[in-house]
């Protein structure tokens, strides 16, 4: 619960920053991450006594990804703290990835007096102007007793509804002047915004008719369902339907991908047997799922002879790719437990069965006969673990075979960039994940060309003592690019290739941390077994052959009728459409 100050008693000899950082501490934040500069340091100085924590990063975009891993490790808003200018533009890769996420952060950005707004001061950007397309709202705060009612709106907008970045644009001087108001309990002023309601009845028992008569279900989670933590409620009508669960990467865990009914995830470069049943379902039900473009390549060709029924808390995604036969505006946690109660099991016998076929015919594998092969390094440090663990990741091929093989029970054990696609996104959000979940493990899977963009925050890991490992599949090439280009452009290598990396080994130790190298096949056990009983901070380097490819495979552009489940042995057609 959050503790409320007095909204009668009067506030005395404090500034602007002060009753900001006093509102902080009142919603119960525990950290913010930041780099200080001039226009924010009467902000950096309220933090000196506070009960809140300040990390100082490196960067301000590795500030932006910590507060996001924070944010989807625990469920509660991350908080950020930059100066004006490049300070506030260097978190705009991370308010992007949060938006396109759902991710609840606040992002508090000094800025030069309010004078000289707009007159190319020192370090001046409109910073509230340039991410205005990439947040769910922002603020440019022009009197110092505004700072507590902003804030308070701030707080509940990031975190309702469909979560995102909220931005605070902070003058010096409306942060440095006297707080003169009565109180830092206002009331809120947001008219214009709303959460969607609770599911109506009839809603909920229209959709349920759909169910009548399927032989061929399929639920679709995706990161709706893990923020609204449905997991439960979807276990159980999965289990009351006896129907199959496929997941989006960022729906990993929002069903338990070691039960008997998981088919793991589905898209691009999902499982054979997902797309497989994508292709043959008679009702596909997506919960907290927007169809995206990695699932649904080709309108005309997705699901075309299933019933589609779809479950967002956004109203803005219903009918915005795909045109459902009946859908619900909520919270998925209370629509599915609802739904449940007006579902009846289903003869899925038959069903069950073909996918256990495609599944034996069509299973994921590998093999390291050319060498260490990334693949195994992961299912490698799956087997170590038990699973157990948090897991955040890059973007690339490492990502996606960190998907296929390191199977994920529980959502806020999954942390990966979906919709924005950032490199550079793992190692700061697995430190800000281990900032959130101090006694639990926690990995940052990274690729060679992701981790040397935000690497610099090992200084952050070491400085905390964060026990967080980092694995880095190495193959020298930016992976993903490479295979497109094998696959699609004659092999026509361009921009990809990572000649010069650095030793990480050595490069860990420079900042007085932990190494191990895997090298060969014979001795990742027993080194990824050391390295993650480590008792601290570890980069794991592992050097694993240079040309693999991500498998089965989806086109750009196409639907799972195209999919590719092995490498081609002829020149395949240029893809269509997006990367």
């Amino acid at each position: 619960m959050t503790k409320k100050l007095s909204k009668t008693t009067s506030i005395l000899s404090i500034n602007g920053a002060q009753a900001l950082i006093k509102c902080l501490e009142s919603f119960g934040v525990e950290y913010i991450w930041g780099l200080s500069g001039g226009a924010a340091i009467p902000i950096f100085d309220a933090l000196v006594g506070s009960k809140i924590k300040l990390i100082l990063v490196r960067h301000e975009q590795g500030a932006t990804h910590m507060a996001d891993g924070y944010a989807r490790a625990t469920g509660k808003p991350g908080v950020v703290l930059v100066t004006s200018g490049p300070g506030a533009t260097n978190t705009v890769t991370g308010i992007l990835t949060a938006l396109m996420d759902s991710v609840p952060i606040i992002v508090l950005c000094g800025q030069t007096i309010s004078p000289m707004l707009g007159k190319d001061a020192f370090q001046e950007a409109d910073i509230s102007g340039i991410t205005m397309p990439i947040v769910k709202h922002s603020y440019l705060i022009k009197e110092t007793n505004a700072i507590p009612r902003i804030i308070k709106e701030a707080w509940h907008i990031c975190q309702t509804g469909r979560p995102g970045p909220v931005l605070l644009d902070l003058p010096k001087d409306i942060t440095s002047a006297p707080f003169t108001g009565i109180t830092l309990d206002p009331e809120m002023d947001i008219p214009g915004y709303k959460v969607p309601p609770q599911p109506h009845k009839a809603d909920v028992i229209k959709m349920a008719k759909m169910f009548k008569g399927s032989k061929k279900p399929l639920l679709l989670v995706g990161h709706g369902a893990v923020i609204a933590r449905a997991s439960e409620a979807i276990k159980k009508l999965a289990e009351k339907l006896n129907a199959p669960v496929t997941n989006t990467l960022l729906g990993k865990g929002a069903f338990p991908e070691t039960h008997p009914l998981s088919l793991g995830m589905l898209g691009m470069h999902g499982t054979a047997y997902s797309n497989k049943a994508l292709i043959n379902c008679d009702l596909i039900l997506s919960i907290g799922s927007r169809w995206d473009d990695r699932i649904n390549g080709n309108n005309n060709e997705f699901c075309v002879n299933a019933k589609k029924l779809h479950i967002d808390i956004d109203s803005a995604e219903i009918n915005k790719i795909v045109k459902p036969d009946a859908w619900i505006v909520g919270n998925a946690k209370d629509v599915v437990e609802k739904l449940v109660k007006y579902t009846q099991p289903l003869d899925t016998k038959e069903w069950l069965t073909e996918l256990a076929y495609y599944r034996k015919e069509f299973p994921l594998k590998y093999s390291n006969d050319k060498g260490l092969t990334a693949q195994y390094v992961i299912d490698c440090c799956y087997k170590v673990t038990g699973g157990k663990a948090v897991v955040a990741t890059d973007v690339g091929q490492h990502q996606m075979w960190a998907a296929q093989f390191f199977l994920t029970d529980h959502g806020n054990d999954w942390l990966s960039s979906g919709g924005a696609g950032t490199m550079g996104f793992g190692f700061p959000a697995a430190i800000g994940a281990q900032f959130g979940r101090p006694k639990e493990l926690v990995i940052a899977i990274v690729g060679d060309g992701g981790f040397q963009m935000t690497l610099s925050e090992l200084a952050t890991v070491f400085v905390n003592k964060l026990p967080v490992k980092v694995l880095i599949i190495d193959n020298k090439y930016l992976g993903m690019v490479r295979q497109w280009q094998e696959l699609f452009f004659e092999n026509r290598l361009s921009g990809v290739d990572l000649e010069g990396n650095p030793n990480f080994t050595k490069l860990a130790e420079s900042y007085g941390i932990k190494s191990f190298h895997i090298h060969q096949v014979g001795h990742c056990h027993d080194i990824m077994q050391e390295a993650m009983t480590y008792h601290g901070p570890c980069v794991i380097h592992a050097e694993v052959i240079k040309e693999g490819n991500v498998f089965p495979m989806v086109p750009a552009g196409k639907s799972a009728f195209h999919m590719i489940i092995e490498a081609p042995t002829e020149k395949l057609e240029k893809p269509s459409g997006s990367t």
